[in-house]
């Protein structure tokens, strides 16, 4: 199998993995604090996918890949699922998904306007403009909704993290390390569950940690699935395909959650929803298009 199979594998398993996992964080937030659920989650992960591939034969970073590793692990993981661990205690699964898919038009944003990596296009404005537009859809009919204190602070949560890890993402792009992806996504994973689980001890957290059926449930299913396969092929297909291809999980990650929200949990999936879902999505896939064009 080539590098290039192994790295679309990677990518399809992103896409599906990571479609449920919204799912089970809602699931595990309900019976877990948010930033010691997702430490311990990675913490556990990193340094099992760490001996895994330190016995075979998997060359482990530098004392001077730590601070670049650590960079993209803190934005990537800890800021960025962390804050969007936090959110799910109040913001339903599949929304949560849908929101998220701006990572993809705010990844090339920062490449465009910031950046200059990519010439900026009518296609990439159009694109931003859709997306924008699929974002009102959500909050036009629930306006009164921004004024409840703790879905604003979800809302908050959430596209704070989706900052952070469109800046992880960047960085790890253009921050390249000599280090086999792997090697490094499992250090990212150590890092990072450090990282979540001081923030989570230091907003008194350990008072409310214990682990229940359906929280051990969703640790055990996010620690193999979401942290060991899923952010591990994550890793892998950033270091081998295109970022604007690699970001296109978004398209898919939603549907998956929002249905699955919806069949599990009996969350919402009203008319609204689903059109700014297709808004957002074909915003989504127009900066992508222009993306293409500017390089």
């Amino acid at each position: 199998m080539t590098t290039k199979t192994k790295a679309y594998l990677a990518w399809l398993a992103i896409c599906i993995i990571w479609g449920t996992t919204y799912l089970v964080i809602r699931i595990g937030v309900a019976e877990m604090p948010p930033f010691l659920f997702a430490g311990f989650r990675w913490l556990i992960a990193g340094p099992i996918f760490l001996l895994f591939l330190k016995l075979r034969g998997v060359p482990l970073p530098t004392k001077n890949d730590l601070l670049p590793i650590a960079i993209t692990g803190i934005l990537l993981i800890g800021l960025g699922n962390g804050l969007i661990t936090f959110a799910e205690q109040w913001i339903p699964s599949g929304l949560t998904a849908l929101l998220i898919t701006t990572i993809p038009m705010l990844i090339v944003l920062i490449e465009t306007l910031i950046l200059k990596k990519v010439a900026f296009n009518k296609t990439i404005a159009l694109g931003a403009i859709v997306g924008f537009g699929g974002i009102v859809i959500i909050f036009g009919n629930n306006i009164f909704l921004l004024f409840e204190k703790e879905y604003l602070i979800g809302i908050i949560a959430i596209y704070s993290g989706v900052i952070a890890w469109s800046l992880g993402t960047v960085y790890s792009k253009y921050r390249k390390v000599n280090v086999h992806p792997l090697a490094n996504a499992a250090t990212q994973m150590i890092i990072a569950g450090i990282f979540q689980i001081i923030i989570g001890l230091s907003i008194g957290e350990a008072e409310r940690f214990a682990f229940t059926q359906r929280g051990v449930f969703a640790f055990i299913y996010l620690a193999i699935f979401g942290s060991l396969i899923a952010y591990g092929a994550y890793i892998y297909a950033i270091e081998h395909l295109p970022i604007s291809f690699v970001t296109t999980y978004a398209y898919v990650n939603p549907v998956i959650a929002l249905f699955a929200g919806w069949f599990v949990l009996d969350e919402i999936l009203s008319a609204d929803i689903i059109l700014a879902a297709i808004v957002i999505l074909t915003g989504v896939g127009l900066i992508n298009i222009g993306n293409r064009k500017g390089v």
